[in-house]
């Protein structure tokens, strides 16, 4: 069965953990994605980071699909618009401690069972579980 992605669910997650731990939540957005509207004038190499601090935005909604807030750009309030898609990281700025999103969509993945063509493989022993950190 094909599930949902998970990338809006743990944007979600490392925000309010970064938020929760006093520091200021960031998201690295790939701006040559369908949708993403943002201020032009501050895109290098094809993305943007964005503060998404409570104090430094407002409006937020971290949607399943988009993400939303307005926030000043020199002097000028900003809708942004981001597809949750588009977010490559979410992060604290003190130190740089979150997430990058790897471009097939999951952060983790369960390893492939592959067959369990190994003879020496007992069938009835509990599989380790397996984690891909994407750094």
């Amino acid at each position: 069965m094909q599930m949902t992605s998970s990338r809006p669910y743990l944007v979600r997650a490392i925000y309010q953990w970064v938020a929760d731990n006093g520091m200021t939540p960031h998201l690295l957005v790939d701006v040559e994605v369908d949708g993403v509207q943002v201020p032009t004038e501050h895109i290098q190499n094809g993305k943007i980071i964005l503060n998404i601090a409570p104090m430094a935005i407002s409006n937020l909604v971290l949607g399943d699909t988009e993400i939303t807030f307005s926030a000043r750009f020199s002097g000028k309030s900003l809708g942004i618009y981001v597809p949750v898609e588009a977010v490559l990281a979410v992060y604290a700025k003190e130190n740089g401690q979150g997430m990058m999103f790897s471009e097939d969509d999951d952060a983790i993945s369960a390893p492939d069972d592959g067959g369990n063509d190994d003879p020496d493989t007992d069938p009835d022993k509990p599989k380790r579980p397996s984690l891909h950190v994407v750094k």
